[in-house]
């Protein structure tokens, strides 16, 4: 144990010796701020100010000394923190040979080195181009009545013979087995089940201190990582044999469309690429949908009178059906849930899933009047715009309203849950209809009341009701 210690000591002081020659005089303009410990730098504050649903403090306390420009290290390197919309503007707006999207090494460890957002240049095009033919509206229509259906299949089967569900975990499991079949064609239940108990471990690792000694949370997410591409190695193998004898074709799902990709020489991608960007889509499509679901079921079950108004929205949409037609939700159906979706954008405002997002100068650069040095990251976030009340009219109130027909219109980057400009999520369409579809089938099929009514909101770093959201559930009443 002495010895153990021993090295910790040591290599943090390497570390800090190491940053002090790395930076020293390599500007002489930073902005205001601290770079706090050596190695950890300002990461177990920042954290545990997430864990308390404190994140918005934590930044004003720096903001209200230093400006909407401050430094600090995140996650194991300095950083730049921006505030505002012009800051917002900065980044999202920036072009990828300025700040890439390069992730924490925690993130990168995780995802893998060729995960989408550490690609530049044609390979980025390449791969950004496979996933958004799945993504984009067009191709969603085409599996709504797939997804409506395994939805009810999914709810029936969760709620048999239970009077209670936690609503964190299902929806966690719901949007992680909707990813896994619509997107990737994975069918078998148990493959799913392991992945999901993996994806779980790997996905708390990325928000962790990147020390990998046995038992830490990045060292349990690492494994896990390995067993994911342990998994999904042999499904590859399975479809490139089924590609080749022409069972299947690049729009029969995205592992079919990543396997027909060629570069520039003709060349057919990497299985790591597959992976990698497997495991981000993955991370991307499953974990902030299922925020966005538990806080819009934990928000319908304190306020009846937005709770009332969704449900006459949705069940209008099932009275209007034709007798003879189906019962599976279509894609006008979804496009009438207009209310239901303004709840959600009002509670991405307030609550936004991701809180911010780092990126990574490729070179000096300048903002605000201070040097950012090539290799620093810069951290954006949603606060200082969401709650700007010369941005959105008494900010603190939830008003879906305010998306309906806004008295003025919301300036560009701004309004950032889905990120914004050259870096806006390409997932967000399929977010939506997930969503909304889950919300459909939940409040038409099923009466709910909280355990715990005053239930609050924890960061694990993203934003869930700190105890799971457990609900008393039941059939709704024909």
């Amino acid at each position: 144990m002495e010895a153990f210690i021993a090295v910790i000591v040591v290599t943090l002081f390497i570390a800090f010796f190491l940053s002090k020659f790395l930076f020293k005089d390599q500007t002489k303009n930073l902005p205001g701020g601290s770079l706090g410990f050596p190695l950890i730098g300002e990461t177990f504050s920042f954290l545990r100010a997430q864990k308390q649903d404190q994140g918005p403090e934590w930044l004003e306390e720096r903001t209200s000394k230093h400006g909407p420009v401050f430094k600090t290290s995140l996650m194991g390197s300095p950083t730049v923190v921006v505030v505002g919309q012009a800051g917002n503007k900065f980044v999202l707006g920036a072009e990828d040979d300025v700040l890439a999207a390069k992730q924490p090494v925690t993130l990168v460890a995780i995802s893998g080195k060729q995960n989408i957002f550490e690609l530049t240049g044609s390979r980025y095009r390449l791969v950004k181009g496979a996933m958004v033919s799945f993504l984009k509206p067009e191709s969603l229509q085409n599996y709504i009545k797939r997804m409506d259906g395994l939805i009810k299949t999914m709810l029936l089967k969760e709620t048999e013979n239970k009077d209670t569900i936690k609503v964190v975990v299902t929806m966690k499991k719901f949007t992680f087995t909707i990813a896994s079949s619509i997107l990737f064609g994975i069918e078998d239940e148990r493959t799913r089940e392991v992945l999901f108990d993996d994806f779980s471990l790997a996905f708390k690792a990325v928000w962790s201190l990147p020390v990998n000694f046995p038992g830490t949370v990045y060292w349990k997410g690492l494994r896990a990582r390995s067993r994911i591409a342990n998994q999904i190695l042999p499904i590859l193998e399975q479809r490139k044999e089924a590609f080749s004898k022409g069972k299947l074709s690049p729009t029969s799902d995205v592992f079919s469309s990543l396997l027909a990709l060629r570069d520039e020489n003709e060349e057919p991608v990497s299985d790591d690429l597959i992976v990698d960007n497997y495991i981000t889509l993955m991370v991307a499509s499953h974990d902030t949908s299922a925020i966005l679901l538990s806080l819009m079921i934990w928000k319908l079950s304190r306020d009846s009178e937005i709770y009332n108004k969704v449900l006459e929205e949705q069940m209008d949409i099932i009275g209007k059906r034709e007798e003879e037609a189906e019962n599976r939700l279509t894609w006008a159906e979804i496009q009438k849930m207009k209310y239901t979706w303004r709840v959600a954008q009002e509670l991405m405002r307030i609550i936004p899933p991701v809180f911010g997002s780092f990126r990574k100068a490729l070179k000096d650069i300048e903002y605000g009047g201070y040097d950012i040095p090539k290799g620093w990251q810069v951290f954006w976030v949603a606060h200082g715009t969401h709650m700007n009340k010369e941005i959105f009219d008494k900010p603190t109130e939830f008003d879906p309203s305010r998306f309906e027909n806004p008295s003025k219109p919301i300036p560009p980057y701004a309004y950032i849950p889905f990120g914004g400009g050259l870096h806006t999520c390409i997932g967000n369409e399929f977010a939506r209809v997930e969503v909304l579809t889950i919300i459909h089938n939940l409040v038409t099929m099923y009466e709910w009341s909280p355990v715990y009514p005053d239930e609050a909101i924890t960061r694990q770093p993203m934003p869930y009701p700190s105890m799971g959201l457990p609900i008393k559930i039941k059939p709704r009443k024909p």
